[in-house]
């Protein structure tokens, strides 16, 4: 069910209401210009009978009956928006009966676990960009008879579906290829014989699951069952996309053993392996926060009544395989900076041996003027002459001491050997040695 109450308004009427406010305008009677995700925003209310039994509700926030109690989710898309659209989101599903206060500690970034307006309030949302498959937001409002929980994106496990509709209930069969190598059916969905067929991709995305399907979910028979439940699909949540890490890099490794130049360099411009470790950063910065705020929510739902014990120990259990997680996302850390310096220590054999072969071309190239027999005469020399060779000349000569000798016969030949045309040299208006002379006594 998607609530879409109002139209948004352009930015220039809106620019023209606010012009018309006047100051002393009360802070209530302020129009709010809430932004729409058009349908984007996921909603979901379930009821349970505190029986093992649940049923799908209406959004209206209604009071539970005796030994029940209720859950809605909503879930924000993915997308690149701003921290504030999300929070107007909120408003708009929320309010009422939820106040300014609880959306505020629903969608800020960072750990919080206290308090808020009488119910327990905790979340483990990570600042990074929203489109980013690294980035976790997960919230919770507790109270005795309902749950509101905030996620982005979509969770797997979080939700409730009939045990019907599982796929891990079916009986599989693998796919049968014809004499062509082509499938001998056109669906991935359909029964052969007596087996349910899966095909491969379908495999893959099942084995990269730490986890059951929503359809195999334990139904909680109360609100201290639901509140470790949520707290267990989160840690799912890591424990899955660390693992898919996990197994890209295993793929990666053994594409650089079988690859060769290209690869290695076509890996070094994509900046795969800082990439990943960026995003091993973002995960451990995600668990830090589970570190942090998990231990709280036992340490406050422990003094509740309506807490049990068990579920207490779960959270105590949950807690530890949080820890765990990380010492496993700190090994895949160090294998992708061992890869990167291998590769960097490649990229730098291959600078020295290009160096190398620039030194050996340069011993073939340079000392061309000894090989003439012009080092004397030649601009080689001139530059590793001192300043002290220069002042014990006269003051004519300190600069260009030789230049008769490009003015001679052959004096083309000679000054083709200069590093600039022979027109733009100094004397080259000079004809003779005798005008070089009579110039030098004019000075």
């Amino acid at each position: 069910m998607h609530i879409d109450r109002e139209e948004p308004v352009g930015n220039v009427e809106a620019e023209e209401m606010d012009g018309d406010l006047k100051e002393d305008t009360p802070l209530g009677d302020i129009p709010i210009y809430r932004h729409r995700f058009l349908g984007m925003v996921r909603q979901k209310a379930y009821i349970f009978d505190g029986d093992g039994n649940y049923y799908n509700k209406d959004w209206d926030f209604a009071e539970p009956k005796e030994n029940e109690f209720c859950r809605y989710h909503v879930e924000l898309p993915k997308i690149n928006q701003k921290l504030p659209l999300f929070a107007q989101s909120l408003i708009d599903i929320l309010c009422p009966p939820l106040k300014l206060q609880d959306i505020l500690s629903l969608v800020s970034n960072g750990p919080f676990c206290s308090h808020v307006d009488g119910a327990l309030v905790f979340r483990v949302n990570s600042p990074g960009p929203p489109t980013s498959n690294y980035t976790f937001r997960l919230a919770a409002r507790v109270t005795e008879n309902s749950v509101i929980t905030v996620s982005l994106g979509r969770v797997p496990r979080l939700g409730f579906s009939p045990t019907s509709k599982s796929l891990l209930s079916e009986i599989p069969s693998v796919e049968t290829y014809s004499s062509g190598g082509l499938p001998s059916h056109n669906g991935g969905d359909q029964k052969e014989g007596s087996g349910f067929v899966i095909r491969e991709h379908v495999l893959e995305f099942l084995l990269t699951m730490n986890h059951s399907e929503e359809a195999d979910n334990p139904v909680p028979e109360s609100v201290s069952n639901l509140v470790v439940h949520i707290i267990d699909t989160h840690v799912d949540h890591l424990q899955d996309v660390t693992t898919k890490l996990e197994m890209e890099l295993d793929s990666v490794e053994l594409e650089l053993d079988k690859g060769g130049f290209a690869l290695k360099k076509q890996m070094l411009d994509d900046r795969r392996f800082p990439n990943m470790h960026l995003n091993l950063q973002r995960i451990l910065q995600v668990i830090a926060h589970g570190e942090q705020v998990f231990p709280r929510v036992k340490e406050k739902c422990s003094s509740k009544k309506w807490f049990s014990s068990e579920d207490i120990n779960s959270l105590e259990e949950l807690i530890g395989r949080l820890r765990r997680l990380k010492e496993n996302v700190g090994f895949i850390s160090n294998r992708v900076t061992a890869i990167q310096a291998g590769l960097d220590s490649w990229q730098a054999e291959q600078i020295n041996k290009k160096l190398y072969y620039l030194s050996f071309l340069s011993i073939i190239f340079l000392p061309l003027s000894i090989i003439t027999g012009e080092a004397r005469n030649s601009l080689w020399h001139e530059c590793g002459r001192s300043s002290m060779d220069r002042a014990k000349e006269p003051k004519g000569e300190r600069w260009f001491p030789q230049c008769d000798v490009s003015l001679r016969g052959n004096a083309s030949s000679r000054s083709s050997m200069l590093p600039f045309p022979s027109s733009l040299h100094p004397y080259s208006c000079l004809a003779t040695k005798d005008g070089f002379e009579k110039k030098l006594v004019s000075q």
